[in-house]
């Protein structure tokens, strides 16, 4: 069975949907070590919130065709801001290796796509 370009560039975007979804709730929901983190990174209280919601917006945009480009440009924005972060913090690759799987499979999605 071949993959088209099209079947490929559905495939990453919706791992990347999904990935993004996961991360969302686990922002929102905040149980203690996310808590623990954005606080240890220096964030305020709030700022959790607002990743997990854009996180989910992330997400919803993937799902669609027409609104693809737009949750790549914000799910590569928020990856941009999250390595940032853990580089900054100096956190341990345990940390940090999610977050380049992240990003790896949202470049992935924009080079599929073109």
């Amino acid at each position: 069975m071949s993959f088209s370009h099209a079947s490929l560039e559905t495939i990453l975007a919706m791992l990347v949907a999904v990935l993004f979804a996961i991360a969302g709730v686990v922002n929102l929901v905040g149980l203690g070590a996310v808590k623990r983190d954005f606080a240890r990174w220096g964030y305020p209280a709030w700022f959790r919130s607002v990743c997990g919601s854009l996180e989910l917006v992330s997400a919803a945009l993937l799902f669609g065709q027409q609104t693809r480009v737009l949750g790549l440009m914000l799910s590569g924005a928020i990856m941009i801001g999250a390595v940032f972060t853990l580089l900054r913090n100096r956190e341990p690759v345990g940390h940090l290796a999610p977050a380049l799987v992240f990003s790896a499979f949202v470049v992935a999605a924009v080079v599929v796509r073109g």
